[in-house]
Order: C-alpha cells, then structure tokens, then sequence
C-alpha cells in the first residue's frame, strides 16, 4: 500500500506532499540484511599469511632413538638444539593463515537486491528506528524527506539548523555522548574511539552538502546510486534514521521500479 507523506523545507515547514514507492513496503528480512551486509564488510578485509619457508630455514633432523632424548629435529652439531617442529623456538607454525584464502563473500544479485530493498522500507518504520536506538521523539516524521534545496548548502551551520528545524539535534547529542575509548589492542591500531552512528542523509546529486555535513559527528550523506544495505544497515541492524530529498525519492523510484519484487 503505498503511503503519503509531507515534503518539509530546511525550517521544518511542510511544503507539499510525495507519495512513497513500492520499494517501502518490501517486508523485513533481517536474515537478509545481514548476509549481505557482512558480504559488503568482507571486501574490505586484507590478505594475511605467512612465508611458506617461515620457520624451514635450517637443516635440523631427528637424531632417531635409543639416545635418551626426544626425536624432535635437531639442529647440528654438539648443542643439538631443537628447531624446525612447532613448539620449538624459531620453529613453524602449526596451521598458518594462507595468503591465498579467499575471504571476500559472495550473494547471489537477487538476494543483494532484497537486502537493499528491505533495508530501504526499515528507514520508513518509527517503531525499527527507534528500537535501533536512534533518538526520533522530535523528529517532524519517519521518514523525514525535505526539499531538493538541501543538496545546495555550502556551510556546516546550515547544516546543524537545518537538522534542529527537523528534530533531528537530540540524535546528534546521542552520538556526540557515545563517543569513548575502545578496550583493548584497538586502541594501538588506529581504532582509539567509537561512537555510536547517527542519521544519513540521501540526495539525487551532490552540490555541496557532502563537504558540509561531512564534520557533524555520526552523519554520513549518500548519493541514492551509491545506497548499499551497510549505509542504511550499519552492523547488520536495519533501521537508520535516513533523511531523503523530494529528487532522491524519485530517483529512488526509477532505479528500482518494481518495488517488493528483487
């Protein structure tokens, strides 16, 4: 059933209507979203492995027995210090990881496809994106679609207006408090602090509000040829607080027509 809804402008005034396309009433797959999901993550993953001759550069051998030690491999000479075997020092490993492991997932195009319609139709449920923890008590409605006027704002002050005209401050102060140090070893590996994510904001073209978001804390801004299920499904949970422009609705509707159907 197709739905109805307001078109605010950057004060947070209602300016006209739009209806929705088909694609917001594709049920939700959860199951879906997260395969595809960590499908997306996998291809940002780096090869490891080790050196096949790791562990192999010398000549030890087992002595045999009847000698009164181990038949571990020893190197030569007098001292007869254990090498090569695992568990001894300088020794290989066991089971090393392959550079040639091939880690990067795959699902089938229809299967991506319903991932992203699903993860599209969660952004339009006040009850999933307040159960994702998004902070939606003032926001105007779910979800918020504003004026084309919005992909023309050059500055960052623009920027936090426009999102306290909508509602939308409070769930920048959530991720703005969330932001803390990480426990472990992360911290030494570029990964010092994590926060939770805050609204995206979706355009049909770029003229400037990509450079002038890009510094609130939390908010990401996508073009819709570029939406995969991770922007809208950020760790596998649907339901980001999305903003869409009137355009990018209409874009949205002539990428993929046809709506429930992957």
């Amino acid at each position: 059933m197709a739905k109805i809804k307001k078109i605010y402008d950057l004060a947070g005034k209602p300016v006209g209507k739009i209806r929705l396309p088909k694609i917001f009433d594709t049920p939700l797959r959860p199951d879906v979203i997260k395969r595809a999901v960590l499908a997306i993550q996998s291809h940002s993953f780096q090869p490891q492995g080790r050196n096949p001759l790791a562990g192999k550069r010398t000549t030890a051998e087992s002595r045999g027995v009847g000698l009164g030690i181990s038949r571990m491999p020893r190197t030569k000479g007098p001292g007869g210090r254990a090498a090569l075997a695992p568990g001894t020092v300088g020794g290989r490993a066991t089971h090393p990881p392959k550079s040639e492991k091939k880690i990067a997932k795959r699902i089938p195009k229809k299967e991506k496809r319903l991932a992203l319609f699903s993860s599209i139709a969660a952004t339009a449920s006040k009850k999933i994106v307040a159960g994702r923890g998004h902070s939606v008590e003032d926001v105007l409605q779910i979800p918020p679609i504003v004026t084309d006027k919005l992909e023309g704002l050059k500055r960052t002050k623009e920027v936090e207006e426009f999102l306290i005209n909508l509602g939308i401050l409070s769930d920048i102060y959530r991720v703005k408090e969330s932001r803390k140090v990480r426990a472990g070893k992360g911290k030494m590996r570029g990964r010092r602090t994590k926060q939770a994510v805050g609204p995206v904001i979706v355009v049909a073209k770029d003229r400037g509000i990509v450079k002038a978001a890009r510094n609130i804390p939390g908010v990401d801004v996508m073009t819709v040829d570029n939406l995969n299920a991770e922007v809208l499904a950020p760790g596998t949970h649907p339901g980001r607080l999305t903003i869409w422009t009137a355009s990018a609705v209409e874009k949205l509707d002539e990428l993929y027509s046809g709506g429930e159907k992957p």
